[in-house]
């Protein structure tokens, strides 16, 4: 009966590394070290009930404690450069910003930056505007009211 046991920890095991490596959401991976501790107890010819408890002992303590750890360790850490730094900051159009011709300057921060409206609409040399992003190497504005 052991031999059902193992085959069905080792499903187990291959259905969640292949779920985890689809959704790569570091959920199921737990599950697996369960069941591959699960298995083992099989292997050496532990009964059903202990199995059982093994398998929801290791994936729940997994999952808990090792779970938040990894994830801090994953996470991407956005860098920011020194263009963020204008992102709310105010500044003044010095060449007409204008989608259709595909013009616009401001001067922000005392830098001269190329520049696009926020809302497509043209804004005149002089104007004072904020910035609200960068989009590539344009500072996307909106006009101050």
């Amino acid at each position: 009966m052991q031999e059902v046991y193992i085959g069905i920890w080792a499903a187990i095991l291959v259905v969640a590394l292949v779920v985890e490596a689809v959704t790569q959401g570091l959920v199921s991976v737990w599950f697996a070290a369960g069941a591959l501790a699960a298995m083992l107890c099989a292997v050496l010819d532990v009964i059903l009930s202990v199995q059982l408890a093994v398998f929801f002992l290791v994936s729940g303590v997994l999952l808990a404690f090792l779970l938040p750890y990894v994830r801090k360790r994953m996470e991407v850490r956005r860098t920011a450069t020194n263009a963020d730094r204008i992102i709310g900051a105010e500044g003044i159009v010095t060449e007409k910003i204008d989608e259709v011709s595909g013009t616009g300057q401001i001067r922000v921060m005392g830098a001269v930056w190329s520049a696009k409206a926020a809302h497509g609409i043209k804004i005149p040399e002089g104007e004072r505007v904020e910035v609200e992003g960068i989009s590539g190497v344009k500072a996307v504005v909106s006009q101050k009211r």
